[in-house]
């Protein structure tokens, strides 16, 4: 099938990978223009547009999708589908009115739950012990359109956003390449969403990392996970901002202290005081530094048993 493939981060490669291992005829890569990233803020291109550059693909970029000549740019690419992964950009009615077989979306979730920008992210911090991967057929509404297929995965213990986003990549790219083998065979039913059982996984913001030691040393944890690899939760020390990549939670025994409250120290690990149980931060970033174990951070920084992380 003739395909326009849109997609910008690493969770899109996979999806990229299967259509072209599928045999598709890909028509054209678009994806978000380069942007600056590092101290030297150097121009870098994304995942997608490495990938696609490396199976000789087409790639156009346009800064915004709903202007006039990219939506002339596509319609001259002549897709009979679309597939979007992670692209970056909501997809206007003229856009999706292309494709003669319409627009399949590839959502980190399983809808209608987590609708929006980060699925995966809300649903380490929110507790949840499932979610998976949802083949949607777009409409003008945020990730409303009818599913055509799912799969579910179980988040572990241990899961980071990072980690099950690598893992839901997978998934996505092998279930969009069975939804367009369904399709194309007529076997594909989709079903509407039920709008009342829907919930919605805003944007993240720097600010959400800031640790409230207040909270239960669970939804800490959480945090910590949900929040990496992007934007990373963090705390202050004496003014010096730390973040903390390595948590779990150790319970209340033997310690008591306000929370915020540093009532450990040694090699394997920082116990704080947390509104409900032990926090024992594991890995952490001070300042510009790199990400360390805690054992290797304490050779270089003191953090003293009785001194307050705000």
């Amino acid at each position: 099938m003739r395909i326009v493939f849109m997609g910008t981060p690493e969770f899109a490669v996979p999806t990229l990978n299967a259509l072209a291992d599928a045999g598709h005829e890909i028509a054209v890569v678009v994806t978000q223009p380069d942007r600056p990233k590092g101290r030297g803020r150097k121009l870098t291109p994304s995942p997608v547009k490495v990938r696609a550059e490396e199976l000789g693909l087409a790639v156009y970029q346009p800064v915004k999708i709903r202007q006039q000549e990219a939506v002339e740019e596509l319609a001259k690419a002549r897709p009979e589908i679309m597939v979007v992964a992670a692209f970056g950009q909501i997809l206007p009615k003229s856009v999706l009115d292309i494709p003669p077989r319409g627009c399949l979306n590839v959502h980190a979730s399983l809808l209608p739950k987590y609708r929006g920008a980060a699925p995966v992210n809300w649903a380490i911090i929110n507790g949840e012990e499932l979610t998976g991967v949802t083949i949607m057929r777009m409409d003008v509404g945020l990730d409303t359109g009818d599913m055509l297929l799912k799969e579910e995965t179980r988040i572990a213990a241990d899961d980071t956003t990072g980690s099950l986003l690598a893992r839901l990549s997978g998934i996505g790219g092998r279930l969009v390449v069975k939804a367009i083998a369904d399709i194309e065979a007529g076997r594909i039913v989709p079903v509407k969403q039920d709008d009342s059982a829907s919930t919605y996984a805003p944007m993240l913001k720097k600010e959400m990392g800031l640790i409230d030691w207040t909270k239960p040393a669970r939804e800490t944890e959480r945090l910590v996970r949900g929040l990496d690899p992007w934007p990373g939760a963090y705390t202050t020390k004496e003014g010096e901002t730390v973040r903390v990549w390595g948590a779990h939670v150790y319970g209340h025994e033997g310690y008591d202290g306000a929370p915020g409250e540093v009532v450990d120290v040694n090699r394997t690990g920082i116990k704080v005081m947390t509104g409900d149980g032990v926090l024992v931060i594991t890995e952490v970033q001070a300042g510009g530094g790199r990400r360390m174990t805690v054992s290797d951070f304490l050779s270089g920084h003191k953090i003293l048993k009785g001194k307050r992380l705000t």
